[in-house]
C-alpha cells in the first residue's frame, strides 16, 4: 500500500543531471516523503538557477522561486513566522524563507558554500514546527541541495 504523499518517481524530476540523490530516501523503502512535491520544488530551484546562476542576493532567488512555483500550480508562502515557546513562555519568532503547500520548508541561500549553521537552521525549523520535510538550496557557484526529514514522532 502506497501513501499518497510518498513517491517512487525520480527525485529530481527533469533535473537528474545536477545532483546525486543517494542517501536522501526515507528509510529502506525507497519512498520519499512528499516526493512528488519535492520533485516540483527542486525542479523549480534548478529552473531559477539556470536563469540567474550565482551572484545575486538571496531575495532575487526567493522571489524568482516563488514565481516559478506559482507557475507550476503550487502555493508558496514567503517569510512564514515560526513562534517559539519555552514552558509556555513566548520566546520570539523566526521566519522561514518559504513554506510550500503547507508541507515542505524551503530555505534559500546564496553563498560560496553551505555551512553547518545552515543545516542546523533548517533542522531547527523542522523541530519547531509540525512540518517533516525541508529543502536547503544554495544558489552558489554550483547549485547545492540538501533534503532533511524529521518525523514528528522524533520531535
Amino acid at each position: 500500500m502506497q501513501h499518497s504523499s510518498l513517491s517512487r518517481r525520480s527525485f529530481y524530476a527533469d533535473d537528474t543531471d545536477f545532483a546525486d540523490h543517494r542517501g536522501l530516501l526515507n528509510g529502506d523503502s525507497g519512498l520519499l516523503l512528499h516526493g512528488d512535491l519535492t520533485d516540483q520544488i527542486i525542479g523549480g530551484c534548478y529552473s531559477v538557477y539556470r536563469k540567474w546562476g550565482f551572484g545575486f542576493l538571496e531575495d532575487v532567488y526567493k522571489n524568482s522561486l516563488a514565481v516559478e512555483l506559482g507557475r507550476r500550480g503550487l502555493t508558496a508562502k514567503r517569510e512564514v513566522p515560526v513562534h517559539l515557546h519555552y514552558l509556555g513562555v513566548p520566546l520570539g519568532a523566526y521566519r522561514i524563507d518559504m513554506l510550500v503547500e503547507n508541507k515542505v520548508i524551503v530555505e534559500v541561500k546564496s553563498q560560496s558554500a553551505l555551512s553547518i549553521a545552515d543545516d542546523k537552521q533548517l533542522c531547527n525549523y523542522l523541530r519547531a514546527t509540525d512540518i517533516e520535510v525541508g529543502l536547503l538550496f544554495n544558489f552558489g557557484p554550483e547549485p547545492k541541495l540538501k533534503r532533511m526529514v524529521l518525523s514528528n514522532a522524533n520531535k
